[in-house]
């Protein structure tokens, strides 16, 4: 049960944040985890002179310039260490308004299932509705053929 509330919580902390806020602890998550694995970025890494914020602000530039909608992660991530890379990087004004990020949580069965039951529940309700809703079928009026008249 406890494990519940922590999965809640952390959903509750995800739809809270702004896109841009969970794009950048995508990419500070990323970075932190090549790092750790990678000991000459690491270096690169812990270069003062370089922040998250000033990262993605290059990564929507790139974006922004190439007028492209949709990424891959890999290519963004790839953006984010090639950031890191260079020192004499030019971060390009971008008109970016909107970030979208895929945010995988994990849920357990339990939480899977109550999850069902309660669109399951909700779809029901919404059929119930729109059957109210439906007026009855009028009855069709019989066309009263009308004698044509014979000039003979």
């Amino acid at each position: 049960m406890n494990e519940t509330k922590q999965t809640q919580t952390t959903i509750q902390k995800i739809s809270s944040m702004k896109g841009s806020e969970l794009f950048q602890k995508r990419i500070k998550e990323y970075l932190d985890r090549r790092a750790f694995t990678d000991p000459q970025f690491a270096e690169r890494y812990g270069n003062e002179k370089k922040s998250i914020k000033e990262c993605c602000d290059y990564i929507l530039g790139e974006v922004s310039a190439a007028q492209v909608s949709g990424y891959d992660d890999e290519e963004i991530f790839g953006m984010a260490v090639h950031y890191y890379d260079e020192d004499d990087i030019k971060i390009k004004h971008h008109s970016v308004q909107r970030v979208v990020t895929n945010q995988h949580v994990d849920l357990t069965e339990e939480e899977k299932a109550e999850a069902r039951a309660k669109a399951i529940a909700a779809y029901q309700n919404e059929v119930r509705e729109s059957m109210k809703r439906k007026p009855a079928p009028k009855p069709k009026e019989e066309k009263k053929e009308e004698p044509q008249l014979s000039l003979f």
